[in-house]
């Protein structure tokens, strides 16, 4: 039960990822790419947020507090992540 807020996280980071892409078409970085940068996001949202204390609770214990947590920051970071690599690429593309 432990590693289901973390999978949650990942599914939901992959999902913010593509949903972001779907909305900025200039950062689009296709289905994959999306999605690898919504997984990563994900994971590294759930951590943040578990260091300031607000993911998921010690323990494994899975309340609808920390479902809704991990859902939350596995898509907003995996959306974040997948606009920051979108911009980043967006500027290197520029500069060729």
């Amino acid at each position: 039960m432990q590693f289901l807020p973390l999978i949650i996280q990942l599914v939901t980071g992959a999902v913010g990822g593509n949903l972001t892409g779907s909305l900025f078409k200039k950062l689009d970085l296709g289905l994959i790419g999306n999605s690898i940068a919504g997984i990563l996001g994900g994971g590294l949202g759930g951590q943040l947020l578990g260091m300031l204390g607000i993911a998921a609770a010690p323990g494994g214990s899975l309340d609808i507090g920390t479902v809704l947590g991990s859902i939350a920051s596995g898509g907003v970071g995996g959306g974040v992540l997948m606009v920051i690599v979108g911009l980043i690429k967006s500027v290197l593309m520029k500069g060729k």
